[in-house]
């Protein structure tokens, strides 16, 4: 269902002029401005001291959220953030925690003060609560945002922000997550901005309400207060910052930063060539019985100091894989805050303005009302955002310097599992509900000068932890049999991806089966994809063992390490599903790696060699992928055989592919750039294999290169591909692998539909100059 209920359009987030926002606003709401003239006037030593307390006022917001709150999303996880904004919802200051989020704090201010300023008024001392995806503030409905204004002498002066995930905010599926909705009415009732605080008493009526609607109503009680209160600790601080400097210092500061932040990075694309990158990415399933493929398209353009992300070509809506413009606009964020902005102040409300989004609503990245979107930021925002990296990293692999932010893609999304039932180890019994938060452990991606981190967590929450075992059985009734890194799990590359890892848990302390809800992707199609011929991470699995007894193994002293020590039924689940755990049966869980970067025939064997004894890859993993023989159990490499191994396996790339174009011979690279890790490009516009010198295609030309092609079944990519792609999608899957011709260097590997677009297209658009 795409056609608009009719009055949600009131509802819906769009691109926001701040200019026009200011002349729009009433009478009634003055707002505290400054002249260009006094933002010229700072001096650095006021301005720097003042940037960094507004830095430390956000910190400070973040610690009292985390020390109030009592849900582990945010006192284990980190999956929360905050922010100072200006009059106009601009932000000055964002958190280093889910940045995801960001990209979508402004747009509910921003509505705010276009649809409540004159009713019911927005005065001081006021909050505003609001989980609406539409609006702003958050990417679905569990994302809840308390925001304030801040006042000084009567006008609007900032807006403080705290923004947390809830684990369970009502709705038919467990946490809030319905694996079958086909619209928002199955998942939790989406609030538009709602005054939650007047001037400054909690108006109890609302917050009854607010608690009333969910399975854990405690927990959603006490984040409501710890993000009333790290608002008032940020308007506190923000007053006291005013008292010792003058506001119109203050204000022209918050401004000055954001327009520093936006000159850096308006000059940091101005020094890169002009061009355009595309990538494609995919979710597997869209709802519980779905088995098709849902593609997510991004077409990156560079000109000048601004940036393009056009989406068009994306596919429709569909089941619970949507989210809205605020979804879209932070899947962007995800990627452009950590490559293009790492050494730029998050001044988001500046950086914001050296791009624009280009999409058709009612696709999947920008889904129209009342959509499902209750996979909102783990699904589609998140395939945003590693698509934006990719383009990205292609762009930036170009230059020495900027190079060294390049990273393929980290672990693909978050492996949902909910699990709710009655705990009965205490006097009394009690319903408990949980998100399992593991899978914050993801493996980031490589880079062209360095392995990705194992187990470094997600790329988009950089502060992000995963709870201490020993908390989460004490909080619920299960216990966890391993927690553990996979090896052969991080893409192989010249530079291996970040290994991922895997927890396994059993009903301990509860005799009933517990519910279960399992979302996730990257199952049948790869989204931790490589660059520069590197693979992608592995693919994700869940498993359920059915009727074991776990207890029977443990009395025994026996602690189970596989699942196939529990039980003979084992029951692989798919991507969206509502089951169940009983007593004495296991559910595991492996969450996804990262994509490697250059060819895995490059790799130096030597650190092959300390993968093995690290555990990151096994010995067979090592041979299929890398082509490193080891001559001892202890990993002592033997260079004769795995020189021979590797021109063996160069072999078999040549014998299983065609050639597709026409190669142009030996030609001289003395004068050219770089591309990526494998192809140059010469002053006439020649892209030649940087190994040997072979001339693959022009610039001039339709952008197709010359390449040796390959496609097979996904398990070619390597021993990290553990699901069976006709397990969960109708489509053929296959591993598709570019090389050059004449040396048969890997240039593209990927985990693909059959249908997906000729990467020679893509790998041609990378290195065509448009200006």
């Amino acid at each position: 269902m795409t056609m608009a209920v009719p009055g949600s359009e009131i509802f819906s987030s769009r691109p926001v002029d701040p200019d026009e926002l200011a002349r729009s606003l009433p009478t009634v709401l003055e707002t505290h401005t400054v002249s260009q003239e006094q933002i010229d006037a700072l001096d650095p030593l006021t301005y720097e001291v003042i940037r960094h307390r507004l830095w430390s006022v956000t910190d400070e917001m973040g610690e009292a959220l985390k020390r109030m709150s009592g849900s582990p999303i945010v006192t284990d996880a980190n999956d929360f953030d905050f922010a100072i904004s200006d009059e106009l919802g601009q932000e000055v200051q964002v958190g280093l925690y889910n940045t995801m989020l960001v990209g979508a704090v402004d747009l509910a201010i921003y509505w705010t003060l276009r649809h409540r300023a004159e009713n019911p008024g927005i005065s001081p001392g006021d909050m505003f609560l609001c989980n609406d995806p539409w609006v702003g503030g958050g990417l679905h409905q569990n994302d809840v945002i308390v925001f304030q204004p801040v006042f000084h002498e009567g006008k609007l002066f900032a807006w403080t922000s705290a923004i947390a995930h809830q684990p369970d905010l009502g709705g038919a599926g467990l946490g809030s997550f319905s694996p079958a909705a086909q619209d928002v009415f199955s998942e939790a009732v989406p609030t538009p901005p709602v005054k939650i605080v007047r001037g400054g008493t909690l108006q109890r009526d609302v917050a009854d309400v607010w608690v009333r609607r969910s399975r854990v109503p405690m927990l959603i009680g006490l984040d409501l207060r710890a993000k009333i209160g790290a608002n008032n600790v940020g308007a506190e601080r923000l007053q006291a910052l005013i008292a010792q400097y003058g506001a119109d210092t203050v204000k022209a500061v918050m401004k000055r930063m954001m327009s520093d932040a936006e000159s850096r990075l308006r000059g940091k694309l101005a020094g890169l060539p002009d061009g355009s990158w595309t990538a494609t990415g995919y979710q597997d399933q869209s709802h519980e019985g779905d088995r098709n493929l849902h593609k997510i398209t991004v077409t990156t353009t560079k000109t000048g100091d601004h940036l393009s992300f056009d989406f068009t070509g994306t596919d429709p809506q569909a089941g619970v894989i949507n989210c809205t413009y605020a979804g879209m606009r932070g899947g962007v964020m995800l990627a452009l805050l950590p490559i293009l902005a790492g050494d730029i102040p998050w001044s988001a409300g500046g950086l914001m303005r050296c791009f624009d989004l280009v999409s058709e609503e009612g696709t999947i990245n920008n889904a129209a009302f009342p959509a499902a979107v209750g996979r909102g930021p783990i699904g589609p925002a998140w395939l945003t955002g590693s698509l934006v990296a990719e383009c990205l990293s292609q762009m930036l692999d170009r230059d020495l310097e900027l190079g060294k932010n390049v990273q393929a893609t980290c672990c693909g999304t978050w492996d949902t599992a909910v699990i709710a039932g009655l705990d009965e180890r205490g006097e009394q019994p009690s319903p408990f509900l949980s998100i399992l938060m593991e899978p914050m452990a993801g493996g980031y991606g490589a880079r062209p000068h360095a392995d990705g981190m194992d187990t470094g967590g997600l790329f988009c929450i950089p502060m992000g932890r995963i709870p201490d075992v020993e908390m989460t059985e004490f909080l619920y009734p299960v216990l966890t049999l391993w927690r553990r890194e996979e090896p052969d799990s991080g893409g192989p590359g010249r530079h291996r991806g970040g290994v991922g890892a895997s927890v396994a848990i059993t009903p301990h302390g509860t005799s009933l089966p517990m519910g279960l809800v399992l979302a996730s992707g990257g199952k049948a199609v790869a989204q931790n994809v490589g660059l520069a011929g590197g693979h992608p991470g592995n693919s994700g699995l869940d498993v359920v063992a059915r009727g074991g007894s776990v207890a029977d193994l443990l009395a025994a002293g026996t602690m189970p390490t596989a699942l196939s020590e529990v039980s003979d039924n084992l029951e692989a689940a798919q991507n969206y599903a509502s089951s169940y755990l009983a007593p004495g049966e296991v559910l595991a869980l492996t969450w996804q790696g990262g994509g490697g970067y250059g060819d895995p025939l490059t790799r130096d064997p030597a650190a092959v060699a300390r993968d093995l004894r690290e555990l990151r890859v096994t010995a067979d993993g090592a041979r299929a992928v890398y082509g490193v023989v080891f001559s001892s159990a202890e990993g002592a490499v033997d260079e004769a055989a795995t020189a021979a191994e590797r021109d063996r396996r160069r072999g078999e790339r040549r014998d299983r592919s065609r050639i597709e174009g026409e190669p142009g011979g030996k030609v001289d690279i003395e004068n050219a750039r770089r591309l990526d890790d494998n192809l140059v490009e010469t002053p006439d516009g020649t892209i030649v294999c940087e190994k040997c010198s072979e001339s693959l295609g022009s610039t001039a030309g339709a952008g197709l290169l010359a390449v040796g092609v390959h496609e097979g079944p996904s398990t070619g990519a390597g021993p990290q591909m553990i699901a069976d792609p006709v397990d969960y999608v109708d489509a053929e899957v296959v591993f598709r692998q570019y090389c050059c011709p004449s040396c048969w260097t890997a240039l593209y590997s990927a985990v693909v539909p059959a249908d997906h677009p000729d990467a020679r297209v893509t790998l041609g658009r990378a290195t065509v100059a448009t200006g």
